[in-house]
């Protein structure tokens, strides 16, 4: 029975690695320079590299059931999300964060119905975007966009809990982003700060920022 996963293996370092194979022994000699924190919903459908045009060593990803920052103060136990943003922010001092959710996403649907017995990880990490919910019982299609656009801030809002995050943010070194990606239609929605809603990217001025840039953006007192 043939191997797909070996076979495409062998295609990678065959046919797409040569083409960056400079590339990469660069970041392998120089280190890894990434300049944005990528945090992303686990969905299949979401693939920053297309929708961010972004090549080997660009972005420091990463992924999980609805895109949602855990607490600092490690309330939740531990955790590989909020150990990432301490390494791109401390570490690598990348200049921007962008939490990015997008339509149809199981995560925020659940926040809806019931979780399995047995799914007792999830249950508690669901907690994490419940304050993004709508008092309803039965969501509809409009409903849950809102939802995932909440979830989206929710989470800009919970980043700046952190003391690095909210330091550098506050001296202008980092911007945060906010992205709602709608499948169907192939179309980011950036987070306007100044007019409190989501803008679709052919019609932005700027690639989103979070809350708090308005305060990042003014004159010191």
């Amino acid at each position: 029975m043939p191997d797909e996963l070996l076979d495409r293996l062998r295609r990678f370092h065959d046919d797409a690695f040569p083409q960056y194979r400079s590339t990469f022994r660069h970041l392998v000699d120089d280190g890894q320079h990434p300049t944005t924190l990528f945090i992303g919903c686990s969905d299949s459908r979401l693939v920053p590299y297309l929708l961010t045009g972004a090549g080997p060593g660009e972005l420091f990803l990463v992924r999980n059931v609805g895109a949602f920052v855990p607490p600092y103060d490690g309330s939740k136990g531990y955790h590989g999300t909020a150990a990432a943003i301490e390494f791109a922010v401390l570490n690598l001092q990348v200049t921007r964060i962008i939490v990015c959710g997008h339509s149809h996403c199981g995560g925020i649907r659940a926040l809806y119905g019931e979780v399995p017995a047995a799914a007792r990880n999830l249950a508690q990490w669901l907690d994490l975007g419940r304050e993004a919910a709508l008092p309803v019982a039965e969501p509809g299609p409009e409903v849950l966009r809102r939802t995932e656009q909440r979830a989206v801030v929710l989470q800009l809002e919970r980043l700046m809990d952190y003391p690095m995050v909210r330091e550098r943010v506050e001296r202008r070194e980092l911007a945060l982003h906010g992205w709602h990606y709608v499948i169907e239609d192939g179309e980011v929605h950036v987070f306007d700060v100044h007019h409190g809603r989501f803008v679709a990217a052919s019609d932005a001025e700027h690639a989103g920022t979070g809350p708090y840039a308005a305060y990042a953006d003014a004159d010191p007192p």
